[in-house]
């Protein structure tokens, strides 16, 4: 496998940060929601937290440098037959899902902040607080992140449903590429239960 994207197929580093960032989102989600329910005699009050703001940076420097990857390498060419409009929508709404990233990320940030305390990643670095706070900034931006947040599995799970769509319905490589799969299936031997046969482990 290539390390950049081609016109037919992606490659390893878009693969990669791609499943790496879903898996990522799926989990700080879930965690969020857990770490705003604890009492502070919990164990987890301060470490939940912690692990989320610190992957929730990291998360934020992963989408800055596939933004960037995006520009050096392409995404490669759609190969289901959509229409035109159907294929823009596809693209606004991955755009959607970036902006919608940087949006929970910055205002994450604020809530983080809002004691004029930087942000400790896992002791290996802090980053500092920069924007200057504002009355209930904690809450207001609180608010702001868990409505994106939901907004953002919303997204999430509409990009599924359109990817075993193309998977199940369509029958194209939209979905096997992601997982390196670059030459055309035969009628038939396209499905995900075929692409973890023996001949292919």
């Amino acid at each position: 496998m290539k390390l950049a994207n081609t016109h037919q197929t992606y490659g390893w580093v878009s693969i990669a940060l791609h499943w790496g960032m879903a898996l990522i989102i799926l989990g700080l989600f879930p965690l969020g929601l857990y770490m705003t329910e604890l009492d502070y005699y919990h164990p987890w009050y301060q470490l939940a937290p912690h692990i989320h703001r610190s992957i929730g940076i990291l998360l934020l420097l992963l989408l800055l440098f596939r933004l960037c990857w995006r520009v050096i390498s392409p995404p490669p060419q759609p190969v289901g037959g959509d229409s035109r409009w159907l294929q823009r929508i596809a693209e606004l709404a991955h755009w959607g899902l970036y902006l919608l990233l940087l949006a929970i990320a910055l205002s994450g940030y604020l809530i983080s902040t809002a004691d004029g305390r930087g942000v400790d990643v896992f002791d290996w670095f802090t980053v500092p607080a920069l924007i200057p706070g504002f009355p209930n900034m904690e809450d207001v931006a609180g608010a702001i992140h868990l409505t994106l947040a939901i907004i953002m599995m919303g997204l999430v799970g509409l990009h599924a449903m359109a990817a075993l769509k193309h998977h199940f319905v369509d029958r194209d490589r939209t979905l096997l590429r992601m997982f390196g799969r670059s030459h055309q299936q035969q009628p038939g031997t396209h499905t995900l239960v075929n692409y973890y046969s023996k001949e292919n482990i």
